[in-house]
């Protein structure tokens, strides 16, 4: 049986969030023992490191609630499993184009100016007019 502060140390998840997990119902209620401490098994460590990993991984908690409900039904098709992980990595590749624009425009911004004094700095300028801008990256 671990306590709540061994789960977290085993599982790197933080004490308040191992309790609103329990609140949401991703993980199951832990035992108590005669201090009114909670106790948790195996499976409740099991658990708790899948919901880990998963948010590691830019999974929502719906979506892990989702996963969890299929998780161990050896009867289950896991073709929803895998249409919620494709999901998500479309949402992964959607971030990183996003990002690769921001990088890009910042790169040209930061190359506008080479610092010093006086006149308008054109990276203050570019920042006040999102119309200097090369494309979208909002």
């Amino acid at each position: 049986m671990f306590s709540i502060g061994a789960l977290s140390k085993a599982t790197g998840v933080k004490v308040p969030t191992i309790r609103y997990y329990e609140e949401i119902g991703l993980i199951d209620p832990a035992m108590r023992n005669a201090g009114n401490q909670r106790r948790y098994d195996q499976a409740g460590l099991e658990r708790l490191g899948f919901i880990k990993h998963a948010r590691d991984l830019g999974f929502g908690l719906e979506e892990i609630k989702e996963l969890m409900e299929l998780n161990g039904d050896l009867g289950q098709d896991c073709r929803a499993a895998d249409e919620i992980a494709r999901a998500q990595l479309d949402k992964v590749r959607a971030r990183i184009a996003r990002l690769e624009r921001l990088e890009a425009e910042l790169e040209r911004i930061t190359h506008l100016c080479e610092g010093g004094t006086g006149g308008t700095c054109q990276v203050l300028s570019a920042l006040g007019d999102h119309s200097q801008c090369l494309g979208d990256h909002g």
